[in-house]
């Protein structure tokens, strides 16, 4: 017994030390980034990964496999066009124009509300404490549920947040559909990972998850199937057909989002319906783009 324990507290061990250094090089990136844009007179907001990871206890590292950054729409297209030159290889970027279909609180309200935080040496800007749990919660959304460990943001976000974290802005500044979105997401939080939400002041609300949001998120956690960009697989006919089956019906979750659809309404049908057409468009341009290159 004795012996699997060690082998146990080894595993454990190595494991928290890449985690450190997968964090560390994550720093450095950020870092490296930030400065090139900087230089260029462009001042980005960084968002999940470690912007979050201060959220989590010092036991528990937070690493990412791409830094998310977003712009203001007058600066998106000279960081996209930069974000290709040789400064940034080896960093790994998602570029966000504004916060497009993540919220829809005004980007210059964002900005105005932001916060510098320090990653590393270097200095960041970081949305409120209150719009950045709003979007993590919509973006944990927009992927359908899948990633089952990112719902970790959520948890800590909450459980940690501030003495003056301000409900009211999280929640009230955005239509009632998408505050309902974000008070189930927390609910789900408290119903798969414990988060004690019995002090927050939509409590109920909170454990009234509905039924078909339960079944589609465990759907898509025993899927083992992430949803990608069909187009790379275009070589690739086995995972090109297990893509468009994915696909086929659409995940009701993602569905809903992409269409502000209501959590509470009886029927997915509708929306998954209207998911489909609104995608059908730049699916179409995509794929087009890829085999013209």
């Amino acid at each position: 017994m004795s012996s699997t324990l060690t082998v146990e507290n080894e595993t454990d061990d190595q494991a928290r030390k890449w985690s450190a250094l997968q964090a560390a090089v994550e720093e450095r990136s950020i870092g490296a980034a930030l400065a090139l844009f900087r230089l260029n007179g462009i001042e980005p907001i960084l968002f999940k990964g470690a912007a979050v990871a201060r959220n989590y206890p010092a036991d528990k590292i937070r690493t990412s496999t791409d830094i998310d950054l977003a712009f203001s729409g007058a600066d998106f297209d000279r960081a996209f066009q930069l974000a290709q030159g040789d400064g940034y290889k080896g960093l790994v970027l998602d570029i966000h124009r504004e916060f497009k279909h993540l919220d829809t609180v005004d980007w210059d309200i964002i900005v105005n509300r932001s916060q510098v935080i320090k990653i590393g040496d270097t200095e960041v800007t970081v949305p409120s404490d209150e719009d950045h749990l709003r979007i993590l919660c919509v973006h944990w959304l927009v992927d359908g549920g899948y990633f089952r460990e990112r719902l970790w943001d959520v948890y800590y976000a909450v459980q940690n947040r501030s003495a003056d974290f301000d409900w009211s802005v999280c929640l009230d500044q955005v239509s009632a559909d998408r505050r309902r979105w974000i008070i189930c997401t927390i609910g789900l939080a408290h119903h798969y990972l414990q988060l004690d939400i019995d002090q927050l002041p939509f409590t109920d609300e909170a454990k009234r998850i509905p039924g078909w949001l339960l079944r589609a998120v465990e759907r898509e956690w025993a899927s083992g199937l992430r949803l990608m960009p069909i187009q790379q697989f275009a070589g690739q006919p086995s995972m090109f057909f297990r893509q468009i089956k994915k696909r086929l019906p659409p995940n009701p979750i993602t569905a809903t989002i992409d269409v502000e659809g209501s959590f509470d309404s009886k029927f997915r049908f509708h929306y998954q319906l209207g998911s489909m057409f609104k995608r059908l468009g730049p699916s179409i341009g995509k794929f087009r783009a890829y085999f013209s290159r």
